[in-house]
């Protein structure tokens, strides 16, 4: 039975003072820590790799820009001798294909003077390539759960040697469907492994995982809400606007804030496209980051980023998962998160490192009760904006200008364009000239687009929001309600889907929804009604992504079956 009285809490930015050196790991580890320019350890390293060291099972709270891949690589890493015959100590299991390469790579930079071997194994890649990979020997495996499961029914994954297995962001392992494949994997390791888990929330169903799985887990919870750092270096405001207006919006407030790197997160891979078009139109160096695109396409998207050749990533959720780039400062959600946790799991990204950072909602009138959600458990305010007016952007996009040429008078190689003046002599007066050169760099920042006023949206019952009249708060209970009757379904055009697996194969509607929302960009409210019969299963999703849909399933195996899939029709 999983320990529930001793919970170790710490706020995320409460440093250790000690250095790695004091947590018992090997001096090969702590030499490399020190050539990656690793100096302290976060909290959560500081808590878990002491206990993990000593081979107790661990159930962790933390969120993603915490360190909490070096609190669970480390001990593994701290356990391999580089001496001995190669064999699979641990397995990692992780929610999407770019974080198992992004935990691959970590795992391989902590251990490269062990000559550590370690493989990812996830979807969208050929099989054969991991295959080899397995065949010649590894230490560490990351993998996607029904990329797992396909290897050990191959039996080319073989877990006799494991001594440890982590489950890394559970809660979106389980919120994808995950959960059947994951007690599978479970129950084939030994018995007396070390079983860590790694959750940015605490579901019931992750403490069921736990109470199942683990024993007498050490619980470390990171707090990170509500301290004074996270409340000083992160600003958050809401943009109230309607949902047609809102890529104009999205536009016009990126204009005035002028961020150097930012994410704005979607809901939909079409969302992603539409948005990323709108923005490149307007001058924004955007790419788009979701499931249908094969894995070259998102390796060439974070490298951009990266580099700094791209400015904007426009992303949906699952796409997005793990994603840790240092360069950001703004994070958008162009819809209000359902989940107040998701919320939280992507403003983390910004304001790390004692690095100011801007959280910005684009939110719809509906949504207030949903703001007041986040606003509770983060227990912070969101500031409600209006949307700035085309005069606002007018003055701002000049108040840049001015800020480019101050900046360029300093700069020390201004002689340097003499060439350049004295072959405009006769062109005109230097007055004239340098009107001439400051419209062309006004011009470049974007200020000759067409701008319409964004109409307003009140901001009434925004008492109600806030805990106000009980007129407002019986409306919320009732609107709730309504929600809950609605049970919150995609309320487009739904088109269907034939899978050719059903009863007799052991389907039910959990693994479906798991296949389609693992594959795809679609969540769970958007798939449904599902319909299974003993041979097959027909599936609602919505009309636009049924092609897609059905490509997925053809790409992916459920339960670790191939599917036929087809769009169907009564």
């Amino acid at each position: 039975m999983a320990k529930t009285d001793k919970v170790l809490k710490k706020p995320e930015n409460d440093r250790s003072k000690n250095g790695f050196a004091d947590l018992g790991l090997k001096k090969e580890l702590l030499k490399n820590l020190v050539t990656l320019g690793y100096s302290d350890p976060t909290p959560v390293q500081a808590e878990a790799i002491p206990f993990l060291l000593t081979g107790s099972d661990l159930l962790g709270q933390a969120a993603t820009g915490t360190g909490k891949t070096a609190a669970f690589a480390l001990p593994i890493l701290n356990e391999i001798d580089s001496g001995e015959p190669v064999k699979l100590v641990a397995l990692i299991l992780v929610p999407t294909r770019e974080l198992a390469m992004q935990v691959t790579k970590a795992i391989a930079e902590y251990g490269a003077k062990q000559d550590v071997k370690v493989v990812a194994v996830y979807g969208g890649q050929p099989i054969q390539q991991q295959l080899s990979a397995l065949r010649k020997g590894v230490h560490v495996v990351v993998a996607t759960p029904g990329r797992a499961i396909d290897h050990l029914k191959r039996k080319s994954l073989k877990l006799d040697s494991l001594k440890t297995v982590v489950l890394d962001e559970a809660d979106e392992m389980l919120d994808m469907g995950f959960t059947e494949d994951i007690e599978t994997i479970l129950e084939t390791t030994p018995a007396d492994r070390q079983t860590v888990l790694f959750s940015a929330t605490m579901p019931p169903r992750i403490n069921s995982i736990a109470k199942r799985y683990q024993i007498d887990p050490v619980r470390v919870q990171i707090v990170t809400t509500g301290n004074k750092e996270s409340k000083t270096l992160v600003r958050q405001s809401a943009y109230l606007v309607q949902r047609k207006h809102k890529p104009a919006a999205l536009g016009r407030i990126l204009d005035i804030e002028a961020p150097k790197a930012t994410i704005v997160f979607c809901k939909t891979r079409t969302d992603v496209d539409e948005l990323t078009a709108t923005m490149n139109t307007r001058g924004y160096r955007a790419e788009a980051l979701h499931g249908g695109m094969d894995q070259n396409q998102r390796d060439r998207v974070m490298g951009r980023l990266r580099e700094g050749t791209a400015e904007l990533l426009v992303a949906t959720d699952v796409a997005a998962r793990g994603l840790d780039v240092d360069s950001l400062t703004h994070v958008v959600n162009f819809d209000v998160p359902a989940a107040p946790e998701s919320y939280v799991h992507r403003i983390g990204r910004v304001g790390r490192a004692g690095r100011e950072g801007v959280a910005i909602t684009l939110a719809e009138p509906k949504n207030r009760r949903a703001l007041a959600n986040i606003e509770h458990l983060t227990k912070q305010t969101i500031h409600i904006q209006k949307v700035p007016s085309v005069d606002d952007l007018r003055r701002r996009q000049t108040e840049l200008t001015v800020l480019s040429v101050s900046e360029a008078l300093a700069s020390p190689d201004l002689e340097d364009f003499n060439p350049v003046l004295h072959a405009l002599s006769g062109a005109g007066s230097d007055r004239s000239i340098a009107l001439a050169a400051l419209k062309l760099l006004h011009l470049a920042n974007n200020a000759d687009i067409q701008e319409i006023e964004i109409p307003e949206v009140s901001d009434k019952g925004n008492s109600e929001r806030r805990g106000g009249s009980r007129g407002g708060k019986n409306k919320g209970r009732a609107q709730a309600k309504d929600r809950g009757r609605k049970g919150q379904k995609y309320d487009g055009a739904v088109g269907s889907v034939y899978i050719e697996l059903g009863k007799r194969s052991g389907i039910r509607p959990g693994d479906l929804v798991g296949a389609i929302a693992g594959e795809t960009n679609l969540t769970g409210s958007q798939i449904g009604p599902i319909r299974i019969s003993d041979t097959f299963a027909v599936v609602g999703v919505p009309e636009k992504s049924v092609d897609s849909v059905v490509k997925a399933i053809k790409a992916t195996t459920i339960k670790g079956k191939k599917a036929k899939a087809r769009r169907y029709v009564e």
